[in-house]
C-alpha cells in the first residue's frame, strides 16, 4: 500500500466540481494517471530521446494533508520504454520517512510526438508516482533537459529532469556555491532559504553563509562553520550525502542527485521533528550580478499569508543596483491593472563577503509601496541571481536572470511548467490549494496551439491548450497571453527561456517556458535555470481557524 495515498480530499473536489458549471478537466475528470495525449501535428519525439540516467525533482504538496511534499531521485531510462533500476526520496512532514530514505525504483515512461510524456516509478516501500514531463532540449538524439510535475493522486509538485553527467570524485565539486531551498519549519510553516558555501577537494566546506525567512521571520548571515567530510558521494544511481550546520537552526541532512559537477538537486532527510527542504544548488564559479536588463519571478505569501507571486523586467547596474524596474502582482488573485515601478539599492553595510552575497533595500516593490522599504538577500550562481525577502513584511523567494533577448520566436515548439495556487473560494467553503501544468504548444504572431496536463491537488487530466496575445511583446519582452487553461504575463530571458506569471482572479502562479529542439537536432543542452519554488501554504491547522 502505499503510504502517500490518499481519498480524503477526494470529497472537497468533488463538491466543488458539482458546484462549477464548467469543469476544467473535460477528460479524465477524477482518475488517476489518466493523460489524453493530444499533441498537435509535427514534433519528432519519442521513446528513443529518453535513454540514459536522468534525475528528477519536484516540491510541491501532499493531497491528503496539504503540507509539503518533494520528490527526487534518478532513473535509467533504455530508450524504449523501460526503467529498470533508479532511486527516489520521498520527503512529507506528516508521513513517517523510512531509513535510508532513498529507495530503489523500477518502471516504464512513454513519450509523445510533441515531446510530453510519463514516468511511471515504483518502490516496494514507497508504491507508485508518475512523473509528468515535457521535453525541451535534445542533443545528438537524447533529451538532456525537460519540465516536471508530479502527475498522480497522492500530490502534486512540479520540477525538472536532467541527463545526469556522473560526479565521481570530491575534487569535481571543489570550489564555491549557492543555493535556494524551500518548504516547512518543525512547525509546518514555510520556511525558505538561501546561502552559500565553499568546498575544498576532500568534501570539506571552509567557509559558508546562510539566510532564512521562516514563516515572515527572518534569520540573516548565519554562518555555516567549517564543516569535514560535508559532502560524501553515492555510488550507482543512489544520492550523495550533504550536511550543513548553523547555530540557530542546527544541522540540516540532505540526500543530493547530481546533474552534474555545477548543479545538485537537493532534499532534507533530517528525523523528525525537523524541517523539510527541497531545492538547488548551482555553481557560482563565474557568476556574477548582471550590468543591463534582467527578467525576474519570485513567489511566497504576502503579510496576510496569502500567496502572491511577481515578475517582470529591472536594469540592473552589475552591483547590487537596481533601477527602473518595472513588476506584475498576483497577490492573492488581486492583479495589478498596470506595471508598478521599483528600484533597489546596494546596503553596502550588511552585505557579507562569503559568496558573493548582497543585500538590497528596495523601494516601491510590492508589497512596500505603502509600507516604505523593503529588503532582499542575493547570490549570484549559475543558475541566476537566487533572491529571498530578507524582510518580515511578507516573504518571497525566487530568481533574476540578465536578459539577452526581448522576442519570442514563432518557428519551434514550447514546452511549458508552470506552479500555482487556486484560491479560497467562501461560497464552496474551499481553502488554497495547489496546481501544477505542463504543457506544450506552438505559436504563431496572434496565437497558441497545444496540449496542457493538469494536477490539482491529486485529480490529473489533460486538455486542449489554446489562447491569444492580447498583450504584444513590447520593447522590454514582456508580452500577455489569455488562454483557455489560464492567463499570464510571460518576460524573455533570452530566445529559448521565457518566465511567466499567471494573472487569473482565482488563481496565481509563476513559471517557465522553453523553445523545444526536434529530437533529431543537434541542439546543446541548455543552461541551468532556477525555477520559482511552489508556495508552500501556513498548515492546514492554522489556515482553518
Amino acid at each position: 500500500m502505499n503510504p502517500l495515498a490518499s481519498t480524503k480530499y477526494t470529497g472537497r473536489m468533488f463538491m466543488a466540481l458539482a458546484v462549477i458549471s464548467t469543469i476544467l478537466f473535460a477528460a479524465g475528470c477524477g482518475s488517476n494517471n489518466s493523460v489524453v495525449v493530444t499533441p498537435p501535428p509535427g514534433g519528432g519525439f519519442s521513446d528513443s530521446n529518453l535513454s540514459g540516467t536522468y534525475v528528477f525533482s519536484t516540491s510541491g504538496s501532499d493531497s491528503e494533508n496539504e503540507v509539503f511534499l518533494a520528490l527526487a531521485g534518478t532513473f535509467v531510462a533504455d530508450g524504449k520504454g523501460g526503467i529498470a533500476s533508479g532511486t527516489m526520496d520521498i520527503v512529507d512532514p506528516e508521513v513517517t520517512a523510512p531509513s535510508p530514505v532513498a529507495q530503489p525504483i523500477t518502471g516504464s515512461y512513454k513519450v509523445s510526438v510533441d515531446g510530453r510524456g510519463q514516468a511511471t516509478l515504483t518502490s516496494s516501500v514507497y508504491g507508485t508516482f508518475v512523473l509528468d514531463f515535457v521535453l525541451t532540449s535534445v542533443a545528438n538524439g537524447v533529451a538532456s533537459h525537460g519540465l516536471a510535475s508530479e502527475f498522480d493522486k497522492n500530490g502534486t509538485g512540479s520540477g525538472t529532469i536532467d541527463l545526469q553527467t556522473p560526479v565521481t570524485s570530491l575534487s569535481q565539486l571543489q570550489g564555491p556555491y549557492a543555493f535556494s531551498l524551500a518548504g516547512d519549519d518543525v512547525n509546518g510553516n514555510p520556511d525558505f532559504t538561501v546561502g552559500a558555501f565553499t568546498l575544498d577537494q576532500n568534501g570539506d566546506i571552509t567557509v559558508g553563509v546562510q539566510d532564512f525567512n521562516d514563516f515572515l521571520f527572518p534569520y540573516l548571515q548565519l554562518t555555516i562553520p567549517a564543516t569535514t567530510t560535508a559532502v560524501t558521494l553515492g555510488t550507482g544511481t543512489g544520492p550523495g550525502k550533504l550536511v550543513l550546520t548553523t547555530g540557530t537552526f542546527g544541522t540540516l541532512d540532505f540526500d543530493f542527485y547530481p546533474v552534474d559537477a555545477t548543479h545538485l538537486k537537493l532534499i532534507e532527510t533530517t528525523i523528525a521533528p525537523a524541517s523539510v527542504l527541497a531545492g538547488d544548488v548551482f555553481t557560482q564559479t563565474g557568476a556574477s550580478i548582471p550590468n543591463g536588463p534582467a527578467v525576474f519571478t519570485l513567489g511566497g505569501l504576502d503579510g496576510n499569508s496569502n500567496p502572491v507571486f511577481v515578475g517582470g523586467v529591472m536594469n540592473s547596474g552589475g552591483q547590487g543596483n537596481f533601477t527602473a524596474g518595472l513588476e506584475d502582482v498576483n497577490d492573492n488573485g488581486d492583479v495589478s491593472s498596470a506595471q508598478l515601478s521599483f528600484s533597489g539599492n546596494l546596503d553596502a553595510a550588511d552585505s557579507g563577503p562569503t559568496g558573493g552575497r548582497v543585500v538590497v533595500n528596495t523601494s516601491g516593490f510590492f508589497p512596500y509601496s505603502n509600507a516604505g522599504v523593503g529588503q532582499w538577500v542575493i547570490y549570484p550562481s549559475s543558475g541566476g541571481l537566487l533572491i529571498l525577502e530578507s524582510d518580515s513584511t511578507a516573504m518571497t523567494t525566487g530568481a533574476a536572470f540578465a536578459q539577452t533577448s526581448t522576442t519570442l520566436s514563432t518557428s519551434p515548439g514550447y514546452g511549458l511548467n508552470l506552479s500555482a495556487i487556486n484560491l479560497a473560494d467562501p461560497i464552496l467553503g474551499e481553502y488554497p490549494y495547489e496546481e501544477d501544468d505542463i504543457a506544450e504548444f506552438t505559436t504563431t504572431s496572434t496565437d497558441i496551439t497545444g496540449a496542457v496536463d493538469i494536477n490539482d491537488q491529486g485529480l490529473t487530466g489533460s486538455e486542449s491548450f489554446s489562447g491569444t496575445y492580447p498583450i504584444p511583446i513590447d520593447s522590454t519582452g514582456r508580452g500577455g497571453v489569455t488562454a483557455n487553461a489560464f492567463d499570464y504575463y510571460f518576460y524573455v530571458v533570452s530566445p529559448t527561456t521565457f518566465l511567466l506569471l499567471e494573472n487569473d482572479q482565482t488563481q496565481t502562479g509563476a513559471g517557465v517556458f522553453e523553445e523545444q529542439s526536434a529530437a533529431q537536432s543537434q541542439v546543446a543542452a541548455k543552461s541551468h535555470i532556477s525555477m520559482v519554488r511552489p508556495v508552500v501554504l501556513p498548515h492546514p491547522a492554522l489556515r482553518r481557524k
